[in-house]
């Protein structure tokens, strides 16, 4: 596929010497930075995105793009494309040597939009994201921009890029770093990074198959994840295995602390474990890629007028799927609440809760990868039997099979203790409880989830709440949605744009619902 450039030019600031005040400037053009810039764009808040370089990245890096992602980027325009371009999946398979130890279902429950995950290379993605954001006129892209110096006032940020053309300063309202794991934004900052670096080191091999050839016995019509703890073609260690779009196979060794990077790196090397692994030659080695991850964070994502999201502001093992969800989420919390503070319709506290918010789902996503990783690569002879045991007992019995850890996959954060969310007066009998990410639900015409994403939404069950200031969507007081949303005749919840429950009653109270909307929008005063 031909991936889109954003080349360098010279910009009129630079060629005037005069920076140009901007509300936003994004450093990093990734999944993250593009997600940021098409939602404010969608939001009328122009924005310019920087990036040293000027092009995208090679090779798959992040594979598998959970519901909830999928969701942000259907609002922005992409998520059936991606949806359609890649390779659905629900089902994932656990091995102890040969033999099955358990097998799950993402989505067991029909009645969604979006599969539950996606496999389609990053590189694809984010072409995807590069032609959205070339085709919107609030949105400027800017290749080999190298962010060197940053400082801020009270006034706003003051950029130091260097170029081709030399250097030169711009100037915004707000800063943005999605600049990776090396981020120089957070660098500029003088954050420190929380947490550990793991001493394991994985091999990724991005394979093409002859036709004749079926990996493990894998059916490609029904593709699945599967993964191995101690196969007999990799002993000790484990393996993970994708389908990929485009005819690829994604698979994952562990090489172990001692593995020597340089000879692990030998096309050959690297091709005797795949022709181990398929028990075939047939294959056509694509992409490869040995990475040592880690599970840490930043100690703040928010620093006066420049905020940190994606790989810039947290990292996590690759098992489960955490990482680029994670960054596009922050995206999504995040983009509504800027927007919403530069228009002056939400209060600086949005920006705090961006803060707890994310951290929060930064702290959940670390907690789920340590653990992943710490039973997929144990530290002593103990802790190796405790997970034999474990995986012994989980081919026989139900009850052992949650022991089993293969990196836990991404699910959005429910942020319970929000700040912007008003806590339930009332008991109810299921449903997602004020901080929770917003269930999907089909209607007559397209889907609930469809209806999220530009503003405050009140959901009303059985009746048209004559409510003010907020978009009211009636709903049955029967069927899927009301059963997902645990309401019952007369119930209403107050939706986020960023698809998060506010605030749910069973009865509909005016000045509580004002209370509420103006808790959510930072406003709790107003």
């Amino acid at each position: 596929m031909d991936l889109p450039h954003y080349p360098y030019h010279q910009s009129l600031e630079q060629r005037s010497g005069q920076p140009q005040r901007r509300p936003v400037i994004i450093v990093g053009a990734g999944p993250v930075g593009l997600t940021l810039a098409l939602d404010l764009a969608k939001r009328d808040v122009p924005v310019v995105v920087i990036d040293d370089s000027d092009r995208i990245g090679e090779g798959s890096r992040a594979v598998c793009w959970a519901k909830k992602t999928l969701e942000v980027f259907d609002r922005l325009g992409v998520g059936e494309a991606v949806a359609r371009e890649g390779v659905r999946w629900q089902r994932g398979r656990v091995f102890h040597g040969e033999r099955e130890a358990y097998a799950f279902d993402l989505l067991p429950e029909r009645h969604h939009k979006m599969p539950a995950m996606v496999n389609l290379q990053q590189d694809l993605v984010e072409a995807k994201l590069v032609r959205a954001a070339q085709l919107d006129p609030r949105i400027e892209l800017r290749g080999r921009h190298e962010l060197i110096g940053l400082e801020q006032d009270e006034g706003g940020v003051t950029l130091n890029v260097r170029t081709p053309g030399g250097l030169f300063d711009m100037r915004a309202d707000w800063v943005v770093g999605c600049d990776g794991a090396r981020s120089p934004t957070r660098t500029l900052l003088g954050l420190s990074f929380q947490g550990q670096v793991f001493e394991d080191r994985f091999l990724i091999a991005d394979v093409r198959l002859a036709p004749d050839v079926r990996p493990r016995g894998l059916d490609p019509a029904k593709p699945e994840r599967w993964f191995w703890f101690d196969p007999p073609f990799h002993r000790g260690q484990s393996v993970l295995l994708h389908a990929q779009a485009e005819g690829l196979w994604r698979i994952d060794f562990q090489l172990g602390r001692d593995a020597n990077v340089e000879a692990e790196r030998d096309p050959e090397r690297i091709k005797a474990r795949v022709a181990a692994m398929l028990g075939s030659d047939g294959f056509e080695l694509v992409w490869s890629s040995i990475y040592q991850f880690c599970c840490r964070r930043a100690e703040r994502f928010r620093v006066g007028r420049v905020l940190l999201a994606g790989d810039a502001a947290h990292q996590v093992s690759p098992f489960g799927a955490r990482g680029a969800n994670s960054g596009v989420q922050d995206a999504d919390n995040l983009g509504w609440k800027l927007a919403a503070v530069l228009k002056g319709e939400g209060g600086d506290m949005l920006l705090d809760a961006y803060e707890f918010e994310r951290i929060e789902a930064a702290d959940d996503n670390i907690g789920h990868s340590t653990r992943a990783t710490d039973f997929i690569s144990p530290k002593s002879a103990l802790s190796l039997r405790l997970r034999k045991a474990a995986l012994d007992l989980a081919a026989r019995t139900d009850f052992a099979k949650p022991l089993v850890n293969s990196g836990r996959l991404s699910a959005p954060t429910e942020h319970v203790d929000s700040p912007l969310s008003t806590p339930d007066t009332e008991a109810w009998a299921g449903g997602p409880a004020p901080g929770c990410p917003a269930p999907d639900a089909p209607l007559n015409e397209g889907w609930l989830s469809e209806l999220f994403g530009s503003e405050f939404v009140l959901l009303a069950f059985g009746w048209p709440a004559p409510a003010a200031g907020v978009r009211v969507v009636t709903l049955p007081a029967e069927g899927v949605a009301a059963t997902r949303y645990g309401a019952r005749p007369g119930s209403v919840h107050l939706i986020r744009p960023d698809a998060i429950v506010a605030a749910r009653w069973h009865r509909f109270d005016a000045d509580v619902l004002r209370a509420a909307l103006a808790r959510a929008q930072g406003k709790p005063d107003a």
